[in-house]
């Protein structure tokens, strides 16, 4: 999909999440970004470094969509291959490795051949070696993709921990709920064009109406509630029970069956 008139600006240490249907831009928006493809017209920059020169992608980790890995290789092999790409060699790679997988939650893993991996391993490893070098800027295209919820909210908490760092992370997802829990500001694109941008708090927000949320509230202090807001001229538009997402639920459900199982 060709981009029109696309303007981003991502501060340092932020989480940017870029969303849009199949065919909006967002994959090609990336490799613009990485030097991959040329712009008919236009700049992008990595930390102030034209992305047409191959320093700009010094100080970046990518992970694309569908990331292939040697399956012959161990984890552990897989990270210290692509350190070794990236310059690294040594005492110093060898404690890079073990110390990634620790953080990725493979450290039990490491040793065993990639084929072996399920779908939410090989994401995590993909992680893995896109920090191997200890980027400043990490771009993930849709990390979470065929991975189920644990995985899922594995690779979540992981970008936490990354964005706690300082790290800054240029991500692309379909599953909104997760850019809602990780992203600092979003972007939203639609046949090319950038149709919405701001932080969460400002697009997620629903002008005109303020929410509360009060516990153990009888009918009569609903009642209430009402009478006092149309005495000033406002409306109780709606009560609700609060709800759970169904990936919370879900999660719930099957961890409290693995630990009664093992009890």
């Amino acid at each position: 999909m060709a981009l029109r008139g696309l303007s981003l600006d991502i501060p340092a240490g932020h989480v940017y999440g870029l969303l849009g249907p199949n065919g909006s831009g967002k994959s090609t928006t990336l490799k613009i970004l990485l030097g991959l493809v040329t712009p008919t017209s236009g700049t992008t920059e990595i930390f102030n470094v034209p992305s047409s020169l191959v320093s700009s992608r010094a100080d970046v980790g990518f992970l694309p969509e569908n990331p292939y890995f040697y399956k012959f290789l161990t984890g552990a092999e897989t990270i210290s291959f692509y350190g070794k790409l990236c310059g690294l060699g040594g005492r110093f790679l060898k404690e890079r490795v073990i110390e990634l997988l620790d953080l990725v939650g493979l450290a039990d893993a490491g040793g065993r051949r990639i084929s072996g991996y399920s779908k939410g391993m090989l994401q995590r490893i993909g992680l893995a070696q896109a920090m191997v070098h200890d980027p400043r800027l990490l771009i993930l295209d849709e990390p979470t993709a065929g991975v189920d919820p644990a995985g899922s909210r594995q690779i979540r908490d992981l970008i936490l921990q990354l964005k706690a760092r300082g790290k800054t992370i240029l991500l692309t997802s379909h599953l909104l709920e997760q850019v809602q829990e990780v992203c600092d500001r979003v972007g939203i694109l639609a046949k090319g064009r950038l149709v919405r941008e701001g932080s969460l708090d400002i697009l997620t927000s629903v002008t005109g109406q303020t929410e509360y949320l009060i516990e153990n509230a009888v009918p009569e202090l609903r009642d209430e509630i009402a009478k006092l807001a149309a005495s000033h001229g406002s409306r109780l538009v709606a009560t609700h029970m609060p709800q759970l997402d169904l990936e919370t639920v879900f999660l719930r459900a099957t961890e409290k069956t693995e630990t009664e199982q093992e009890r």
